[in-house]
């Protein structure tokens, strides 16, 4: 279904409906958070960003944030955690 789904967006967005850069895939993930605000500026509707397959609607997980400076924050996260050890019991 997802494939599926990925195909369709690129089908509207070579049909030039969908800009690229405006695209679902290029926004995803859909937090909650973007998904609640009042203001929507994208192409597509709130519901499709929400539910791009339609399987997501009976289990979907609400990721917390959206990408982190594209691809390469998402693939260069730094956590700023306290060493492990600082949680061990003395």
């Amino acid at each position: 279904d997802a494939m599926i789904a990925i195909k369709s967006e690129i089908d509207r967005v070579a049909s030039g409906e969908w800009p690229l850069e405006a695209s679902p895939l290029r926004n995803a993930p859909h937090p909650a958070e973007d998904l609640l605000a009042p203001h929507w500026d994208r192409p597509y509707a709130r519901e499709y960003g929400a539910y791009p397959v339609e399987s997501l609607r009976t289990s979907k997980y609400w990721p917390p944030v959206s990408r982190i400076d594209n691809a390469h924050g998402d693939r260069h996260l730094v956590c700023s955690c306290a060493p492990i050890e600082s949680y061990a019991d003395e």
